[in-house]
């Protein structure tokens, strides 16, 4: 070995240079990422994590992706360079192999202590003990919707539900239920004191809790329209090769589907993302109008992209358009939109954003809320508004870090809540405590449907008397038992991995087929300018 190594030793040494660099590259990448992260979001989970690492993130948002290149790549290449730099200038000098040898410790050193640092901010330890444990909850309290007596008017109410991305009762003003001096979300707050909130008499905003599993956008929509939380097994977490996204379960989709809904999705960024487009599709057919198709309908230049792909006020616009032509039918629909500038960090600005306040996102929120306000009048005003009913629903509370500096810690942190023109009014008239799988129900019940037993999913009509998982057991507690296994949600989650490949291959070419016809589409319209 001795004779190997005296033989070869220039050649050792070069290797052990280049593992030196590019072990102190990755360690300051994962040390500026980890800041950043944390920096970033507020309340990240392992599950997001997780999930997030396996899920499509085609279409992420170009501010993000440009933020993190300026705070994590170039810094962690900075310093691989002044390491290169170092490494050439004492490359012959007597001590060099010493140096090489140091900054081969610093880069493990600094891995190690990223690692334990991850370890602490992101509780790991205590997600590693709640997969060890198995909790019963989900199986016990699942009401799996086949099951269940569904019961329709007979005409049906049409259902617009618009997802709300980060928008939580929090900014609301304190004299509203919210935690804000002053309220960045005063049409909102108008919108829930007219409809229903399930505040009972109290006088101020209420509004559903995010629960483990539903704290980011794809599991939010998951959990609202299924009432399940969205927790997948790092082995079974292949959303990109997926051919069918929780298989065994039944949704809001798929109940409406069948019920003769004509169903879309809009959304202004890419509808891969997260899964989205997979989850929507197999359950409940719906059209897919992300910024692609928008983008082939030649609504923007080929070239446009702004945010996560294009802003709110143009998603409005498109979505008048879309019910202008779904009220002509004599078809019940069923459109779900989800915005997207109120997405942290700092929100996107578009020109109708007012300076009302010193923060950005604050104004971007403010923005948010005279936008959706203006949406709805307008909904009024449509012969089809009669019969239909409109859920205005938070996706999850927001993840920017510093926006909700100043809440006490104290405060019940919610996600909005607003059913508007719903078919019932609440037997109960108390205040009610309910998570966001109580959309799911309480979504077919402001439509008019009768739902035999009241629950469905971990859900609870609203409109009912029958209490939520949350009043029975307390959220402390539906937490807790949320955070471990359940042997029910690994057997939902399963996948059939050899038709999941062959699920890819087939997307893949069908994907390659969709470009192809939408460039001849392209081309046949240039030439019609000509």
């Amino acid at each position: 070995m001795k004779r190997f190594y005296h033989r070869h030793r220039a050649a050792v040494l070069d290797m052990t240079t280049i593992a030196a660099v590019i072990l102190s590259f990755f360690s300051a990448l994962l040390l500026f990422s980890l800041r950043w992260l944390m920096n970033t979001w507020s309340e990240l989970t392992v599950d997001e994590v997780l999930y997030h690492l396996f899920a499509p993130l085609q279409g992420s948002s170009t501010a993000m992706v440009h933020e993190y290149i300026l705070k994590c790549a170039i810094p962690a290449g900075l310093i691989a360079i002044v390491i290169i730099a170092i490494f050439i200038v004492c490359r012959h000098k007597q001590n060099y192999r010493k140096l090489v040898t140091l900054a081969l410790l610093a880069a493990f050193f600094t891995s190690g202590f990223t690692v334990l640092d991850a370890w602490d901010d992101l509780d790991i330890g205590a997600y590693i003990k709640s997969q060890l444990e198995t909790s019963r909850f989900i199986d016990d309290h699942y009401v799996d919707p086949k099951n269940v007596t569904l019961r329709f008017p007979e005409k049906k109410r049409n259902l617009i539900y618009i997802f709300m991305e980060s928008t939580e009762v929090t900014f609301a003003d304190q004299a509203s239920g919210g935690a804000f001096p002053q309220n960045t979300i005063p049409e909102l707050t108008k919108i829930a004191e007219d409809n229903e909130d399930f505040s009972g008499a109290a006088p101020t905003l209420n509004g559903g809790y995010a629960m483990p599993g539903a704290t980011w956008t794809m599991g939010a929509m998951f959990a609202q329209t299924s009432g399940l939380p969205l927790k997948i097994s790092i082995d079974q977490n292949a959303m990109d090769s997926q051919k069918s996204f929780f298989p065994d379960i039944l949704t809001i989709g798929d109940i409406l589907e069948k019920q003769g809904y004509t169903q879309e999705l809009m959304l202004g960024s890419v509808g891969y993302f997260g899964g989205r487009k997979l989850y929507f599709q197999t359950h409940g057919n719906y059209a897919i109008k992300d910024f692609s198709y928008w983008k082939n309908q030649h609504k923007f230049p080929a070239d446009y992209w702004v945010n996560w792909g294009f802003e709110d006020r143009k998603l409005y616009e498109y979505a008048q358009e879309e019910l202008t032509r779904l009220g002509s039918s004599e078809q019940p629909f069923n459109l779900t939109m989800l915005t997207v500038d109120t997405h942290f960090p700092d929100g996107y600005v578009c020109p109708l954003c007012p300076t009302t306040f010193d923060e950005q996102y604050a104004n971007v929120y403010a923005c948010a809320s005279k936008q959706l306000a203006g949406f709805l009048d307008w909904c009024k005003q449509q012969d089809w508004y009669e019969n239909t009913t409109i859920v205005i629903s938070g996706d999850h509370p927001t993840m920017d870090h510093d926006f909700c500096d100043d809440v006490p810690e104290n405060y019940e942190r919610t996600v909005y809540t607003a059913y508007v023109n719903a078919a019932t009014k609440p037997v109960r008239a108390e205040r009610r405590d309910f998570t966001t799988f109580d959309d799911f129900p309480t979504t077919l019940a402001a439509l008019g449907v009768d739902i035999a037993g009241n629950r469905l999913g971990l859900g609870t009509n609203l409109f009912s008397d029958v209490p939520t998982l949350s009043e029975q057991f307390g959220r402390a507690k539906e937490k807790e038992e949320l955070e471990k296994k359940s042997a029910l949600m690994e057997q939902l989650g399963q996948i059939d991995e050899q038709a999941a490949i062959e699920s890819k291959e087939a997307k893949e070419l069908k994907e390659k087929e969709k470009k192809e016809k939408a460039a001849a589409e392209s081309r046949a319209v240039a030439e019609n300018h000509k």
